[in-house]
């Protein structure tokens, strides 16, 4: 997992550049029927909800992309887990929904192309109520608490698990957070933050299993260096903000 344009980043927003060309990020089909079965996995890492493919990005990309699957990175009760930080700070955990481009026939093919994959992420935090979107994910979590172990979730709107606003993001090119790393994601990085209980953020912290028998905690990988890349930003992160010509 070595490489230049290694994943995660520490996004510094002084150093972020406005970009005026950064559209805001477009869903389609996000919005499953409960008919609809999803399968969920605890693969010894995180847990994974398989997304069917009917789900797109439409805008904010130059090119289509359509859902694979999504995933969450946390800490524990001790500390926070997201992978990606904010002017060093690390959030509760981190949500990843992972695209391949539609130019490629699977995700396994699109994965070692320079354009291959889109990934959405944002950040959890605890808040005060119950997020009812998280539930429906975070209810199952005791089905799967062992390594391999998978149920099906019905199907619930997408959308609700990532920030009303998209048109707030950074944008930077970056890789796979696990093995084998590849350096082919597009990250979106949401600004605004989704809101868990404290209560739905024990569950996830302290649920799953690891190949070890242990806890699964503190999933994340560390910050990588930017090697000079360019973080752009979709809106003005500070009044001194860089800006490139659109």
């Amino acid at each position: 997992c070595g490489g230049t344009k290694q994943s995660p980043i520490n996004v510094d927003t002084a150093q972020a550049i406005f970009s005026p060309d950064l559209r805001p990020i477009q869903l389609s089909g996000y919005s499953l029927p409960a008919n609809q079965l999803l399968k969920l996995k605890n693969n010894g890492h995180t847990v994974v909800l398989e997304l069917p493919d009917s789900l797109a990005l439409v805008g904010g990309y130059a090119q289509q992309y359509r859902a694979a699957q999504l995933h969450l990175h946390w800490g524990s009760p001790a500390g926070p887990g997201s992978e990606h930080t904010v002017n060093g700070r690390r959030f509760a955990a981190e949500i990843h929904v992972v695209h391949y481009n539609t130019k490629y026939d699977s995700f396994t093919e699109a994965m070692v192309h320079p354009d291959g994959l889109a990934v959405l992420g944002a950040f959890l935090e605890v808040g005060h109520g119950e997020n009812q979107y998280y539930h429906e994910i975070l209810k199952h979590l005791h089905e799967i608490q062992e390594v391999g172990q998978e149920t099906l979730v019905p199907g619930f709107n997408i959308a609700g698990l990532l920030p009303a606003n998209l048109k707030l993001y950074f944008h930077y090119n970056g890789s796979l957070t696990t093995p084998p790393c590849y350096q082919t994601v597009k990250w979106t990085i949401f600004n605004q933050t989704m809101l868990l209980s404290h209560h739905q953020m024990s569950v996830l912290v302290s649920t799953l299993k690891s190949p070890e028998d242990e806890l699964l905690q503190n999933n994340y990988r560390p910050v990588q260096s930017l090697h000079g890349r360019r973080v752009l930003a979709s809106f003005q992160t500070s009044p001194s903000a860089k800006h490139i010509p659109g």
